[in-house]
């Protein structure tokens, strides 16, 4: 019988890559080169993008705050022009102003000076989207009113405001301020104020 030979399983099995080579073998190193640069190109891309975007958003932030400070500047100069008006009001003397016991009427033209400045610098507000809150007959809005004293009327509405302290003002659909008076109340014996006004009356008496 014919001596039969076996090849050695070890010198047939398919050569495997070192798994500590770390690189597949099916990639050529004109493949590999071709991927570092890829790689080096989209990083490189990133870092530019990522540079961009800073510029960008410190541009954003830097003409916010010129155009926050344009407005505010804006405001200002046409509330000199108020200013002015009123120093001029103020260094006129009595007598240039028409204020003498020959001319009582001179008052009067006095109020109407001051009234024109009133009035310029509720236009100014108006410009600016400020406008006044009703008050004076409104029913109380704790949003927008401020109730600080309580008087007892059978003549108006529970809840009524029936006097204005202070003006209120909104900006917009923004409350600047609210709007102090004074509010109906039914079944008080009398006048409820403030402790501020309850103390100032016992000092006035004191």
């Amino acid at each position: 019988m014919a001596e039969q030979h076996f090849d050695d399983p070890a010198d047939t099995a398919p050569a495997t890559a070192d798994p500590q080579d770390g690189r597949d073998p099916a990639l050529s190193p004109e493949s590999v080169a071709d991927l570092k640069r890829e790689r080096d190109d989209l990083y490189d891309r990133l870092l530019r993008k990522t540079a961009e975007f800073d510029n960008y958003r410190k541009r954003v932030d830097r003409e916010r705050r010129e155009q926050a400070d344009q407005g505010i500047a804006d405001l200002l100069e046409d509330l000199l022009l108020v200013v002015d008006d009123f120093e001029l009001a103020l260094s006129l003397e009595a007598g240039d102003a028409g204020l003498t016991p020959q001319n009582p009427g001179g008052s009067t033209a006095y109020r109407k000076g001051v009234e024109l400045i009133h009035g310029k610098l509720q236009d100014l507000l108006r410009k600016r989207g400020v406008r006044p809150i009703a008050a004076l007959g409104a029913d109380f809005d704790p949003n927008v009113h401020q109730a600080v004293v309580h008087e007892t009327s059978p003549d108006h509405r529970e809840g009524e405001v029936i006097g204005e302290l202070r003006r209120g003002y909104m900006l917009g659909e923004r409350l600047l301020r609210p709007a102090m008076g004074k509010g109906a109340k039914a079944g008080a014996s009398e006048t409820t104020t403030t402790f501020l006004e309850s103390l100032a009356r016992r000092r006035r008496s004191s």
